[in-house]
């Protein structure tokens, strides 16, 4: 898999929690912007930032990164 797989799935998860940008924004600790960029596939979040995510969307990290497709 290819890191524009990856952020696909994680725009995917982010557009399918039905939480707005600005409240990932403030969960995980950055700008509505940097989150407007993970949207975009511009950026990929920070390993921490990541598993926060993660944990906020509720999906494994192993599914975001295409280890698994559950």
């Amino acid at each position: 898999m290819e890191l524009k797989d990856i952020q696909l799935r994680l725009r995917e998860c982010i557009l399918n929690s039905g939480i707005q940008q600005k409240e990932i924004a403030k969960l995980i600790g950055v700008s509505p912007q940097t989150v407007s960029k993970y949207m975009k596939q511009d950026i990929f979040p920070a390993l921490d930032t990541f598993a926060k995510l993660c944990s906020i969307l509720d999906v494994t990290s192993d599914y975001i990164l295409g280890l698994k497709n559950y």
